[in-house]
């Protein structure tokens, strides 16, 4: 039971001070900088054909690059 309760105590901390931060307008969490694409790979996974959301968004974007 003591573990439990220390436990619950530690979790109640941090979202407590998840909470601090979001009161005093913190940026908040980005990614990262680099990912997938800095590895040289335009889809999730590697795979070699992109799903048909991705495709969607490429074509759009060459349709807007050509007007």
């Amino acid at each position: 039971m003591n573990t439990f309760l220390i436990t619950l105590l530690v979790v109640g901390l941090v979202i407590l001070a998840m909470a601090i931060g979001v009161l005093f307008g913190r940026k908040p969490i980005a990614g990262s900088c680099g990912g997938l694409g800095a590895m040289g790979q335009d889809c999730e996974f590697g795979c070699k054909k992109p799903c048909s959301k991705r495709q969607a968004r490429a074509l759009a974007a060459q349709a807007e690059q050509q007007h």
